[in-house]
């Protein structure tokens, strides 16, 4: 095992690091009370009262703390095929590859949803509720009371019965972390380099090509993204723009790059 690791190419394992680090002192920080680093780096979309602008990096680098299936798999893919690119394209070029990825998801994502979010403040705005009163109460109690409306000491605080108001703020409390969108920038890249390489699952003991595996998982996130399930928080348009920018990143970096890959 340590032998594996020290044989890691030096990007891929310093990302290995920061991941699984900021993941183990997010949980300690979050039993003593000190800080909650999972709400402070996760992503919030832009126009809503929790948006930093350093959380279009950070969120990238946290993970679920009630689900470590979220990180274990995310690290195992960085490595199995993050691994692979690395090798093939240098340090430089993965480094700035897996960055460009895992902010251009962010960004698709943020566009999405941030009309939504302009598109509600500005229906609220003409209705002549006061936003900042609603930011307020959002950033004091953040706190939904589900779909029958917010649970707030005063009526006349926020549009509660509304469902421009209920939208607006259930926008404003949603955060997204994780680095998966980065992970679907390196499995485009892959099927579309290797897609003739054969891969094994566990309960499959046959070999399966890259071309079907991980487009086959890639045709399931799109579906998701267009078929949301209830209660699925796992966030299938950052999957799918992540690997739509990693397969448009090697279409372009081949009319720059010369070699084949198979």
């Amino acid at each position: 095992m340590f032998s594996f690791f020290s044989h890691m190419p030096s990007v891929t394992k310093n990302l290995l690091i920061i991941n699984v680090l900021l993941y183990f002192v997010s949980i300690w920080f979050e039993s003593t009370g000190v800080i909650n680093l999972f709400d402070l780096f996760s992503s919030h979309y832009i126009g809503t009262p929790f948006f930093e602008p350093f959380q279009i990096v950070t969120h990238m680098f946290m993970h679920s703390a009630h689900d470590f299936r979220h990180i274990f798999f995310n690290m195992f893919g960085l490595v199995i095929f993050g691994s692979h690119l690395e090798q093939v394209w240098g340090a430089k070029k993965f480094f700035i590859f897996y960055f460009i990825v895992g902010i251009g998801a962010f960004a698709v994502e943020n566009i999405y949803y941030g009309i939504q979010v302009y598109q509600l403040k500005n229906e609220l705005v003409a209705m002549g509720y006061d936003l900042s009163k609603i930011n307020d109460f959002i950033m004091e109690y953040k706190y939904f009371a589900g779909s029958e409306g917010i649970a707030s000491p005063d009526p006349n605080l926020v549009p509660y019965h509304l469902p421009e108001g209920i939208g607006y703020i259930k926008l404003s409390l949603s955060s997204g972390l994780g680095a998966s969108g980065a992970l679907f920038g390196i499995l485009g890249a892959f099927v579309i380099l290797f897609p003739n390489t054969e891969l094994m699952l566990l309960f499959i003991p046959y070999p399966i090509k890259a071309k079907y595996l991980i487009g086959i998982y890639i045709l399931y996130e799109v579906y998701r993204t267009f078929n949301p399930v209830i209660g699925d928080n796992v966030n299938h348009l950052a999957h799918i723009s992540g690997a739509a920018i990693g397969i448009a990143y090697v279409f372009i970096s081949r009319k720059f790059d010369r070699g084949s890959f198979y």
